[in-house]
């Protein structure tokens, strides 16, 4: 595979990802979810997916939110972003990862996903995304971060970089 950076030619598909972190100390839990159906099946996540046309990031993150879990964050913050490549794909993706502490319901299953609660300390790794390790220490350290993820076959890391920066905005350029 070829883990150099994709044709600037071709813009990201920019997504979103939000995920709600909750208590204190060694109490924390942060709100992920079960995926259902479609990209990412079996995988345990946070909630987002691709920002529409017309929206900003931010509107695109809340929407997928309201759609994945019925619930709206209150206090959302741009923690980072991380750009996907995949060798089966030539379009690289942008997410923009997002945190929040308040929210207005309790979150509900949707057809897309089954939301659940884990101890920050039990973060069930092993059923996630293999990028996840890397940077979720940042992000539940509430660090800002960027970061580039190599793919092959869609779901098997062969290469990535994650490093902490000073804070937004977050950019390639």
């Amino acid at each position: 595979m070829d883990t150099t950076a994709p044709s600037s030619d071709i813009p990201p598909k920019v997504l979103t990802l939000l995920m709600i972190v909750r208590g204190k100390g060694d109490s924390r839990e942060i709100l992920l979810g079960m995926k259902k159906k479609g990209f990412g099946a079996g995988y345990y996540n946070g909630f987002g997916g691709k920002v529409e046309t017309g929206e900003t990031i931010e509107e695109g993150a809340q929407r997928e939110l309201r759609e994945e879990a019925h619930v709206e964050a209150l206090d959302m913050e741009r923690r980072g972003v991380l750009r996907f490549i995949f060798d089966d794909n030539p379009q690289p993706w942008e997410v923009h990862v997002f945190h929040a502490t308040e929210f207005s319901a309790e979150p509900l299953e949707s057809e897309e996903m089954a939301p659940v609660w884990f101890p920050t300390a039990n973060i069930p790794f092993d059923k996630m995304w293999a990028d996840d390790v890397y940077w979720y220490p940042l992000f539940l350290g509430g660090k800002c971060f960027r970061g580039e993820l190599f793919f092959t076959k869609t779901t098997t890391l062969v290469k990535h970089t994650v490093e902490e920066v000073p804070g937004p905005p977050f950019t390639w350029s």
